[in-house]
C-alpha cells in the first residue's frame, strides 16, 4: 500500500478530483497549508503600503491507495494539477504499513 501526498495549488481541485475519479479512487484527504518553494512568496500594495507574502495558499491531499495503483494515481494528479506556472506543487509516494478502518476493524487494503 502506497500514501501519496499532493500539494496542489487551491483552484485545481475539482480537475484533479474528477481524474481521480476515472482512476475509480473512492476517497481523500485535503487540508489547507501554506508554504513556498522556488516560487518564494511575493509583494502586494494595501492601501499604500507594501507587504510581503512569504507563505503561498496550497491544497495537501492524502490518498491511500493499493501499491499497484500508486504510480497511476500519481500520474492522474500530476497531469491534473499542472498549469506550467511555477508553483504547480509536487507529489510525495510513501510506504504503508498499516491501514485499520476503525468502525470495522478491517486491515490494509480491505481497510481503503
Amino acid at each position: 500500500m502506497k500514501l501519496i501526498v499532493a500539494i496542489i495549488k487551491p483552484f485545481r481541485l475539482d480537475v484533479v478530483r474528477d481524474a481521480l475519479n476515472t482512476l475509480g479512487i473512492e476517497g481523500m484527504t485535503i487540508g489547507e497549508v501554506t508554504g513556498f518553494g522556488r516560487q518564494r512568496g511575493h509583494t502586494e500594495i494595501y492601501r499604500g503600503a507594501e507587504y510581503q507574502i512569504d507563505f503561498q495558499p496550497k491544497l495537501k491531499l492524502e490518498i491511500a491507495v493499493p501499491s499497484e495503483k500508486a504510480e497511476a494515481v500519481a500520474d492522474a494528479v500530476e497531469q491534473a494539477a499542472r498549469t506550467g506556472a511555477i508553483g504547480d506543487g509536487k507529489i510525495f509516494i510513501y510506504d504503508l504499513e498499516r491501514v485499520v478502518r476503525v468502525r470495522t476493524g478491517e486491515l490494509d487494503e480491505n481497510a481503503l
